[in-house]
């Protein structure tokens, strides 16, 4: 059986290197796509909400849930649910405006639930009651009427003004 090698990164796991667009779906090779976010930076927690912000702001879900997902992955234990869940927002706002539905509201449900015990606290000024109703508002208009959704439109405010 003849397979096509897998592409590879630096350490040898499995990692595509096709172009992205900016919602993260593959592109045909040497298509121009989006520049994926470097993984594994650690950034100061202001720094990963001002990041992930701009990329929400730019239509680019995808791209911010991969900031968000170095945070969960590099923060203290205790934090981990809160960028958790706003990698789970991120992601679901790219199901949502890749036209998936139902996958975008669980995710956001899911979302939501996660960051939901940090509310009274308020870390890093996160607005969590906010991202909760903007998260419960789009499931419920998902699963009411389905169809796609402008990311940059519909992108969340993180943190309050």
């Amino acid at each position: 059986m003849n397979r096509t090698p897998r592409d590879r990164d630096t350490e040898g796991r499995a990692r595509s290197a096709r172009p992205r667009d900016g919602l993260g779906r593959p592109l045909p090779y040497g298509e121009a796509g989006v520049a994926r976010q470097p993984e594994g930076v650690v950034r100061s927690p202001r720094e990963t909400l001002a990041e992930a912000q701009r990329l929400l702001d730019a239509g680019m879900p995808f791209h911010a849930h991969e900031v968000l997902e170095d945070a969960w992955k590099s923060g203290p234990d205790e934090e981990r649910g809160l960028w958790r869940g706003l990698a789970q927002l991120a992601v679901g706002l790219t199901h949502a405006a890749r036209g998936n539905a139902t996958g975008g509201a669980a995710l956001l449900t899911r979302g939501a639930g996660s960051i939901a015990p940090f509310a009274a606290a308020r870390p890093y000024g996160i607005d969590i009651g906010g991202l909760i109703g903007w998260a419960e508002g789009l499931a419920g208009e998902l699963r009411r009427d389905g169809g796609t959704v402008p990311a940059a439109g519909r992108a969340p405010r993180l943190r309050g003004r």
